[in-house]
């Protein structure tokens, strides 16, 4: 069986890894496509460089667009020359639909993509214009499936990974804190997200944050997990701060070892202030308290704001049909309203438990491994469309 994956950023890079390794247990499988290193672990090289995908935000696209344009269409000839028995991309939608409606016009290769696009939040006329080249969704929320049906796609709940990833105990957060020399000291765990944007966007408002925390809390430690390419950002950006945070540099760790000391800080962490994303999946996992905060470009924000059917963007706050998480998106992604958030949830930590154990039980806790599931459902379709 040959299979042609497209990842664009490190999430989807997660989950084509699971996808892969669900795949490789029930059949023989030749990989093709753009990867991340985890789905380059399970064994695919990568056409280029999956990060020159990791864009943005409507102004963020516009400088790049040529560069892209002549990604999709590399990409569509690399799929058309492999014939693989099925395509499946993975989120990024304005990099893998454009590849996959030029694949569909050239050919019959069944396409297949991962996580279902948010039409419940904005855009509804997506699930339309997707069904004119896919023929199969495999959705990470429950409640999808009825809006990809409805535009003439199979759609299948597969869960989602979070409900799988490894979490750490209780026993792992105390030796956290003995090994940092943490004590019993509040602990803000600080994720400024991923991309060089928002980041350059955000550590300026958490900065402020953190300051005006500091000043209620004169023991407060900050501890803040990074990803590699922005690393340096964070230091610059924390250079000044008067008691300096702990910055987990996953450059300067072994791999293992840097996974197991972000799951422990975000285990010992009283409460995290995180960037809008799936990232509030993983604290909830944790059982971790958070409020959530995010800014964008003037023009993103302007046009978004006029397309966005939802009063919330946390997906804590909608798969479990609450509102139990703080969020501060866009104009109101203030020092000034955020910094009382954040101490509310200190002081009142389990107000949020209740919504993070309903998401994890509704994402598929328990269940079948969601790699596995969307491995099944994959072959499932293809056995349906031969038949």
């Amino acid at each position: 069986m040959r299979v042609f994956l497209i990842a664009g950023e490190a999430s989807g890079d997660r989950l084509g890894a699971a996808l892969m390794a669900g795949l490789k247990s029930l059949r023989e499988v030749e990989f093709h496509g753009v990867a991340g290193p985890l789905m380059q672990a399970e064994g695919m090289q990568s056409l280029f460089p999956m990060e020159e995908l990791s864009v943005m935000g409507l102004a963020e696209i516009l400088p790049k667009y040529r560069h892209l344009k002549r990604r999709i269409e590399q990409t569509a000839q690399a799929v058309l020359a492999a014939r693989p028995d099925v395509l499946i991309t993975i989120d990024s939608p304005d990099f893998c639909l454009r590849v996959a409606r030029r694949v569909r016009a050239a050919s019959t290769i069944r396409t297949v993509h991962y996580v279902a696009p948010t039409v419940w939040a904005w855009r509804p006329g997506r699930a339309g214009k997707m069904a004119q080249v896919v023929d199969q969704v495999l959705a990470l929320f429950p409640f999808e499936p009825p809006y990809m049906e409805a535009a003439g796609m199979r759609c299948d709940f597969v869960g989602h990974p979070v409900v799988s990833e490894p979490v750490a105990s209780e026993a792992e957060a105390e030796g956290f804190r003995a090994a940092h020399g943490l004590g019993d000291a509040p602990l803000l765990l600080l994720l400024p997200g991923s991309r060089r944007g928002e980041v350059g966007r955000l550590m300026p408002v958490f900065t402020d944050v953190c300051a005006r925390l500091h000043g209620d809390l004169p023991g407060l430690r900050v501890v803040i997990p990074a990803v590699a390419h922005v690393a340096d950002m964070i230091g610059e950006a924390t250079g000044g701060w008067p008691v300096a945070p702990l910055i987990l540099d996953p450059r300067q760790a072994d791999p293992a070892e840097f996974a197991a000391d972000k799951r422990a800080a975000f285990r010992a962490a009283d409460v995290a202030l995180a960037a809008s994303g799936t990232v509030s999946l993983e604290l909830a996992a944790s059982a971790t308290p958070m409020v959530i905060a995010y800014d964008m470009s003037w023009l993103s924000r302007q046009i978004i704001a006029r397309m966005l059917q939802v009063d919330t963007v946390t997906l804590v706050n909608l798969v479990s049909d609450t509102r139990a998480v703080p969020e501060f998106i866009g104009a109101r992604c203030r020092p000034d309203l955020i910094a009382p958030a954040v101490r509310q949830v200190m002081a009142d930590p389990q107000a949020q438990r209740a919504a993070m154990d309903l998401t994890m039980d509704r994402l598929g806790r328990g269940q079948a491994a969601p790699g596995l599931r969307a491995a099944t459902a994959v072959l499932s379709g293809l056995a349906d469309s031969a038949g």
